[in-house]
Formats: structure tokens, sequence, C-alpha cells
């Protein structure tokens, strides 16, 4: 990367108290080395690869760095690993606090249930197809953002790499897999990574014709998290505010509404042939 740019981190969001903390720390263990070493940021920046803005805004903790800014720096300072080993604590802290709580959510889930109305479902997007939607937003994110988000997105698909697998349940609407989101390509990446997970011997894939009568999830999302103790999450768009439930009689009316929705989509064979069909027709 050339030297005088600014891309190599993300912004701390101020309320996220746990990732500012983290941030902060690491960016003061940076600053007292670099000064243990001798060197100003300027100086530093030119050795790392990067703007002297950005050696400041991560030394003061308003910009979490990458790996390779981590790996540089330890290189640079001759730290032996001991500033590379942080990124251990900044991934854990490097997407929004929103996505990590979900992150975890679905990490420990052992079922996973999630019917999306107006998009493809964030677990089975392809990185063009969730950079195209992410871009879309009014007002437009900057792009650092823009990548942050994506890899946010992304990161939360390592749920298919659990052993043991979760059992994973997807219901989408007919509209959605028909808008050519990002070009032509992009949608046919993007259906042919549906069939791709779908086959996936832990993966149920429904699709909602749009000719379907009404259904419960007309009012949007809804999705359903079970844990091996016992225990659920529950969240409808159209019920409770959406806002995430735990409590048995609630649950009992979103499991109620989901299952509502799977009888009425098409089955998973006639899914896939549905997708099959779309790809077919360009």
């Amino acid at each position: 990367m050339a030297v005088g740019t600014d891309e190599s981190g993300w912004e701390v969001d101020p309320d996220d108290e746990w990732g500012v903390a983290v941030i902060t720390t690491v960016g003061r263990q940076l600053k007292l080395r670099r000064e243990a070493a001798g060197m100003r940021a300027g100086d530093f920046g030119v050795a790392v690869g990067y703007g002297e803005d950005l050696v400041y805004k991560v030394e003061g903790g308003k910009r979490i760095p990458r790996q390779e800014y981590l790996d540089r720096a330890d290189e640079v300072l001759d730290a032996g690993g001991l500033i590379s080993a942080a990124w251990e604590d900044v991934k854990k802290v490097r997407y929004p606090k929103k996505v990590r709580e979900l992150g975890k959510l679905e990490a420990k889930a052992v079922e996973i249930g999630l019917y999306e109305c107006n998009i493809i479902a964030g677990l089975l997007q392809t990185p063009e197809h969730a950079r195209t939607l992410i871009e879309a937003a009014q007002p437009p994110y900057s792009p650092d953002d823009v990548d942050r988000m994506v890899a946010a997105r992304l990161a939360r698909q390592s749920v298919y790499e659990r052993d043991p697998a979760p059992s994973m349940h997807f219901v989408l609407e007919e509209a959605p897999l028909r808008r050519q989101v990002g070009g032509t390509m992009v949608w046919r990446q993007q259906l042919e990574r549906l069939l791709e997970v779908g086959r996936l011997h832990n993966v149920t894939l429904q699709v909602m014709p749009t000719n379907a009568d009404a259904h419960p999830g007309l009012d949007g999302r809804i999705e359903l998290l079970k844990f091996p103790d016992g225990t659920a999450v529950g969240r409808s768009d159209g019920a409770f505010n959406g806002r995430p439930i735990t409590d048995p009689k609630h649950l009992r009316i979103v499991e109620l509404r989901y299952g509502t929705i799977r009888a009425q989509a098409l089955s998973p064979r006639e899914s896939f042939a549905f997708i099959e069909t779309l790809l077919g027709e360009t």
C-alpha cells in the first residue's frame, strides 16, 4: 500500500465500550513501543507503509487496525511477535457490536431458522452481492465502512464450518431471487451459491413463490435460534416490536409463524428446480 493512504482500519464505534477499551489499549501499546524506539509518527508511517494521520488515529484508539498493519508494525519495531499477537484481541472487536452479538448467537445455535422477505439472507450472500446491497444504502457508507460491513457479514458464514454443524433452514421470497443485484454475472453467482449451500447435508432451502397466498411473513423477517441447553431466541418484524424474545409463550408464536411459512413455501426439491430454472433463463 502506498505511503500516505488512510485505509488500513475502521472507525471505532463510540458506543461499543468493550471495542473502545481494546483498541485504546492496543493503540497505547503501539505508541509506547514507537516512542521507545525513538521513531516519530511520520517516520514510523513511512516505515510501515501507511500515512502519518492513520498512525495517530490507531495510537489514539480512534481507528481499528487491520492485521497487516499490526504485522508490519511488529517487524518495524522488532517486537518479536508481541504486536502481531494483539490481533487476537483486535479481531474480536473489528466488526460492529450488533453483528458480533448476532455472530456469537449463531455460533452457539444448534438450529437456525430464517425467513427473509425482501433480500437474500446474509448467511447466503456472496461477497459481490453483499457489497452491492451495502453500497446501495442512502446516505451512502464510506468505502471503509462498506469494507467493514461486507467483512462482518461474510465472517458470520463461518457457521458452515462448525463441527458438529447446526441444522439450518432458510425460506426466501421469489422476488429477491429475480432481482439482478450487481448485474447478470453477480446475480448468477448468487443463485449458484444458493444451490451450493442448499446441497449441504445440514441445510434446507425453500422458496416462497410470489403467487402464494398471504402468509405470516409478509410483515418482514423472522428468525429462530435454538441452543444446546434447550433455550431459544426468536425475532419477528411483525411482532413484539421486532425485538429479540426468549419468553416461551412468545417463542411459540414465532415458531408458529415460521412453521406456517415453511409449510406454504415450495419444498426443497421444488425450490432447487425453481432456482435452476431462473439460471436457465439467461
